[in-house]
């Protein structure tokens, strides 16, 4: 069998090496490079044995640095492949994606997240190891989960959903989430005024994807379970208003990443360059008019269709899977008020903002007094989590002030929030650790050449290529900044500075967060069905149809757009094809089910 496998990966990188052969050939790759070579980057200069395995594995992971500053890099990858693939065979080949597309055709076939995950990352870790026993079990732990899991910025980041857990139980105790719902009731008359009323808070909370999910789902779930919205159209609109509003927002963590990865990669300013990017940036601006209009128009299809239908005649039942529902205590605490859930929630989104420029040095350091320099510097994770920690415990003297619930209530809600956020944190943690497979085996090498091979050549329609790969990309691993960090320096590469340069990086960015958006290994989407507290792959399922359209039409605005000589024009072109598009398939589809009443 093992034999089998390396003669199947022997042909199939010939295949791919006649593909890029295609390509034509820098002159530096007429002569046969030199084993030892220096690179220069920035005033040092950096030493590279292509001969010695080590030393070639450091080559081919600096690629984006490399692939700007070493005139041949063509040659010097090729020789420096040929030494990594002497302990590996697979790396920088398809078989690098093959993991995250085995564990996301499992999550559907299967409809079970957690042993399709496992079965994806042992599989990138047999593929790293050669099918070696030892080799993969330790590849698998160590440097899998145990190094994901111990990851700084990871780490941060479940402490944040631990904090966040606590303090939306401790929410659910005050009644203030029923009480909120019971104003609610009295304002918020229809369906459509639920969702727009979601709509709003999503935009409206644009720091962070994460604490978006989270956040509007807690806030917002009473009040559209009692107007018959059925949870997974909730966690469509909590999806669809983290990421794709945090990529288009300047103050947000997502800015701050975008801009350190182009500034890694040689952009002058890499905030910048994001906030030229906004315009072009359709999939996440078609996104939120799809989400109006669906709500407006009163407009459903597929299976989302369906579950709307029977929460409408049926009412919304409690799907939880496995996330533990404090349902039951909203309505016993006749003490809360809606102040009981919106002051902490206030109070969260202003700690939070302080947490994040803390951690860019606006309060002391080389960004001090300069907030938006501070807030594109800074770092999420420590961000939220001393947001998180700070309105934790302003919540608890807030709410023992008030007398709504004591201080033992306040600490039971402590293990009650972390034991629902346990499944999204364990799927976090898998879907980091297959992100770690993936990297092992040298997925950015193969999209990088994939890119600069075959697609070079289409430079005019490069944004749309580029859109479909990182698409690709963002939906087999799972994760929009993974794709960032690996595309945004090869388009810089790529593409020198000019229009189409900031067409490419914004097509990038909506790529990623489309992919990511589709994907069910995706933390966003494990987020949103945490916050609607809906079934994950019932959130999956129904989001796909509704994110595959604007997909559609964002791929053809990003043919458009180098043509069109004005970003406007561009975006107003698919604005309009979108409405065109969304107001035919509800004409076409009421002609197919003329008995069918619209939702309201």
């Amino acid at each position: 069998m093992k034999i089998q496998m390396k003669m199947r990966v022997m042909l199939l990188g010939s295949l791919f090496g006649a593909l890029f052969a295609c390509v034509p050939s820098v002159s530096a790759q007429e002569t046969p490079p030199a084993a030892v070579i220096q690179v220069r980057v920035d005033d040092a200069v950096k030493k590279y044995d292509l001969t010695d395995y080590d030393s070639a594995k450091a080559y081919v992971d600096a690629y984006a640095e490399n692939v700007q500053n070493d005139k041949a890099f063509r040659a010097h990858e090729k020789q420096a492949l040929e030494t990594v693939r002497t302990k590996n065979a697979f790396f920088g080949s398809w078989w690098a994606v093959f993991p995250p597309l085995l564990a996301i055709f499992l999550a559907l076939a299967t409809k079970e997240v957690y042993s399709s995950l496992f079965i994806g990352i042992v599989s990138g870790g047999l593929l790293y190891a050669d099918f070696s026993f030892e080799k993969t079990l330790v590849h698998v732990v160590q440097q899998g989960f145990i190094a994901s899991v111990a990851d700084p910025y990871n780490i941060g980041i479940i402490f944040f959903l631990v904090l966040l857990g606590a303090l939306v139980a401790m929410m659910n105790r005050t009644g203030g989430s029923a009480a909120f719902g019971r104003w609610a009731a009295t304002h918020i008359k229809s369906r459509v005024g639920a969702q727009v009323a979601t709509i709003i808070l999503g935009i409206l909370i644009f720091v962070d994807d994460y604490f978006n999910c989270l956040t509007v789902g807690s806030v917002m779930r009473p009040v559209t379970d009692a107007k018959r919205v059925s949870r997974e159209k909730l966690a469509y609109l909590i999806d669809s208003t983290a990421a794709p509003v945090c990529i288009i927002a300047p103050i947000s963590s997502w800015a701050a990443a975008v801009a350190g990865f182009a500034k890694g990669a040689g952009a002058e300013s890499g905030f910048s360059l994001f906030i030229a990017a906004i315009p072009y940036n359709y999939y996440a601006l078609l996104s939120i008019a799809a989400m109006f209009f669906f709500a407006l128009a009163k407009f459903d299809f597929g299976p989302m269709k369906r579950y709307e239908e029977k929460a409408r005649e049926d009412g919304v039942s409690d799907a939880t899977e496995g996330f533990n529902e404090a349902a039951e205590l909203l309505g016993k605490n006749d003490r809360g008020r809606v102040w009981d859930l919106l002051v902490p929630v206030f109070f969260l989104i202003v700690a939070c903002t302080v947490g994040m420029v803390y951690s860019g040095g606006y309060f002391g350091g080389a960004n001090a007094g300069d907030f938006i320099k501070a807030f594109s510097d800074s770092d999420a994770s420590v961000g939220l989590a001393l947001g998180s920690l700070v309105a934790l415990v302003f919540a608890v003297a807030f709410f023992v002030a008030r007398r709504v619930i004591s201080f033992k209530a306040c600490m039971e809600a402590f293990p009650e929030g972390f034991k629902a956020m346990v499944p999204a944190i364990m799927i976090l943690c898998c879907a980091w650790t297959l992100k770690g497979m993936t990297d092992s085996l040298g997925a950015k090498i193969f999209i990088s050449d994939l890119i600069n091979g075959p697609a070079s050549s289409l430079k005019d329609f490069l944004p749309a290529i580029i859109f479909v790969i990182a698409c690709v990309l963002g939906f087999s691993t799972g994760t929009s900044w993974g794709t960032f960090g690996i595309l945004i320096p090869i388009v810089l590469a790529a593409i020198p500075g000019s229009t189409l340069t900031i067409i490419a990086v914004s097509a990038c960015m909506a790529g990623a967060v489309c992919g990511d958006h589709c994907s069910p290994i995706s933390d966003t989407t494990i987020m949103s069905s945490a916050g609607a507290r809906c079934k994950h792959i019932n959130h999956v399922n129904t989001q796909l149809p509704y994110a595959l359209v604007v997909a559609g039409v964002s791929f053809v605005a990003y043919i458009v757009a180098p043509f069109a000589g004005n970003m406007w024009l561009a975006l107003g072109l698919a604005l309009v094809l979108l409405l065109v598009t969304l107001g035919l398939m509800k004409f076409v589809l009421a002609r197919r089910n003329p008995d069918q009443s619209p939702l309201r």
